[in-house]
């Protein structure tokens, strides 16, 4: 896994080892930059349920104002904590050590810009972590949300919740869903 453009463009990165986390492969994480081009440069972004942290040193290698992290497996946080020293990019980056619902209480932020998740499939993580996500005040309706899931993943709850579906980009083995605050 490596960085694929920007100011850490190519630099090699870190993961744990084991199934505990699924780092989002340089093919899809590619794609999915491309797709968010125009909002990173200068932006305020977050990368829950961090894993190696690729997500978010990928936003700021592009041109992020700043990126919180928040993970809350040990190995995991040593990946960041190393990946963020080798890329040079651990000044703009907020590392939260917590459980992802804990941590968003801990953002100050007038506004994110972009959020990113990718949490455990199969356990309705991403339904729970959109409900804190909803009261929090630096997610406005210009805030765009993703979330990383398994092509199975249900989001026909969204509307209810006080979300809109903008799109959905499909792979072979996941998707990306875009979110916004209706």
């Amino acid at each position: 896994m490596r960085v694929i453009a920007g100011t850490a463009r190519s630099l090699p990165l870190v993961t744990p080892e084991g199934a505990d986390t699924r780092p989002t492969t340089d093919r899809i994480k590619e794609t999915l930059f491309n797709m968010l081009q125009t909002y990173i440069p200068g932006c305020a972004f977050a990368d829950l349920f961090s894993g190696s942290g690729g997500i978010g040193i990928e936003a700021l290698s592009r041109g992020a104002r700043k990126a919180y992290f928040i993970e809350n497996a040990p190995k995991a946080i040593s990946c960041i904590e190393q990946n963020l020293a080798f890329t040079k990019l651990e000044e703009r980056a907020i590392l939260l050590k917590q459980d992802v619902c804990a941590g968003l209480n801990n953002i100050y932020e007038k506004e994110i810009d972009v959020i990113f998740m990718d949490p455990p499939y199969g356990q309705e993580q991403e339904k729970r972590v959109l409900s804190v996500l909803h009261g929090m005040k630096y997610v406005t309706r210009d805030t765009l949300i993703i979330v990383e899931a398994s092509l199975s993943t249900d989001f026909s709850y969204l509307e209810e919740m006080g979300y809109t579906l903008e799109k959905e980009k499909r792979y072979k083995t996941n998707k990306h869903v875009f979110i916004r605050k209706a």
